[in-house]
């Protein structure tokens, strides 16, 4: 994996462009969530039409069910999934540290030491233990070009020793991730070596952000990602803590804001310095009736709402005849359909209803981030 950053704005928007084994990224861009190697009721097909250039999946969700062996014997996730662009897989380590929250003794769930983390299947039960070295060779073995090493990743109510705990432990995971991944694919050229990120924990702590970065960077990745951000959607405090990411983080490596969020949220951060982003909230809205409508005039500003969002099952829009935005090429906008006519399919608990809703929230954030993007290609 390479990146080259084209141009820094004064704004501090990053243009650039991520190389990787499966194509080329234009940054800033967003990462539709397939966590399970699909993005909820949309093809692949679909995906490549409304502008999606690399969608994210789950090392967790898909380690459980059906096994990155039964995935790598149909030739890796790429071929599982029919998907021939970049794919970008989360460690797992979100929702293997989320599990503590399902019960009241969290040690029966979830038990955490300096080698790994020992957990319980959500679907059935059983137990597994996962190192830095097995989660790499996990996505290793799902082909995949974008990696993520093994973090701690803790709630957002733990005290300041807790995270510190945490984010010791990301960074000496970390380190054995690293070493793990560089046995395996030292030896590819360039462009067939997919890429490794750190993953910058440390809470809301501006000094524990700053060790954690600063350990990471002493490491060595191909790109840095910023973590623990989205376990508090609650929280707005984050800003201060994007903001210094944006001020410590090598320029020449690629930014990742995990998980992170509303359209007018990637604005700002795109702002802020922030490269990648995905999230599951324009799928998970359009499953219930929301969709973002953009705020049509002057041009994305961090300084002003610029998305707002409705819930197209409300009774005004029963009889409405206008689509969804009139200014929108997404296949829901561009094909005719109405607002009245998405209404009833979604009070209808139509299929159709909310694959025309997700389709419009997901072309809504990768049209935000294509605005930003630049025209250069990859330069050696």
């Amino acid at each position: 994996m390479r990146f080259k950053l084209h141009q820094k704005l004064e704004s501090g928007v990053r243009i650039g462009e991520i190389q990787t084994p499966h194509g080329s990224i234009k940054t800033p861009f967003f990462m539709p969530v397939g966590t399970v190697g699909s993005v909820k009721s949309v093809l692949p097909r679909e995906l490549d039409e409304i502008g999606a250039q690399i969608v994210l999946s789950n090392t967790y969700h898909l380690y459980l069910r059906p096994g990155e062996q039964l995935i790598s014997q149909f030739g890796g996730l790429h071929e599982f999934m029919r998907w021939s662009k970049p794919i970008l897989t989360d460690s797992g380590g979100y929702q293997v540290f989320s599990l503590g929250d399902r019960g009241k003794e969290k040690d029966s769930l979830v038990k955490i030491s300096a080698d790994g983390v020992e957990f319980k299947s959500h679907l059935d039960g059983s137990k597994h233990f996962f190192t830095p070295e097995k989660v790499i060779q996990i996505q290793l073995d799902l082909g995949v070009d974008i990696l993520m090493p093994l973090d701690v990743c803790p709630s957002g109510k733990a005290d300041r020793e807790e995270v510190r705990k945490a984010t010791e432990l990301t960074i000496e995971w970390a380190r054995r991730a690293k070493e793990y991944f560089d046995s395996k694919v030292g030896h590819l050229t360039a462009g067939r070596r997919p890429g490794l990120h750190g993953i910058v924990q440390g809470g809301l702590d501006p000094e524990l952000r700053r060790y954690c970065a600063a350990k990471l960077i002493e490491i060595g990745f191909d790109g840095y990602s910023v973590g623990g951000l989205a376990v508090d959607l609650e929280t707005r405090d984050m800003w201060g803590i994007v903001r210094l990411m944006g001020e410590i983080l090598p320029e020449d490596k690629p930014r990742y804001l995990m998980g992170v969020g509303t359209p007018d949220d990637i604005v700002k951060l795109i702002h802020l310095g922030m490269d990648m982003f995905d999230c599951v909230l324009p799928t998970r809205l359009a499953r219930h009736g929301s969709v973002y409508l953009r705020n049509r005039g002057e041009g994305l500003s961090p300084d002003r709402k610029n998305y707002d969002l409705v819930n197209i099952k409300n009774a005004q829009y029963r009889a409405d005849k206008n689509v969804l935005d009139n200014e929108c090429g997404c296949p829901a906008c561009a094909g005719g359909f109405s607002r009245g006519y998405i209404s009833h399919l979604l009070r209808s608990n139509e299929i159709t209803g909310l694959r025309l809703a997700t389709l419009h929230n997901l072309f809504t954030y990768l049209e935000l981030t294509r605005e930003y993007q630049g025209t250069g290609e990859m330069r050696s």
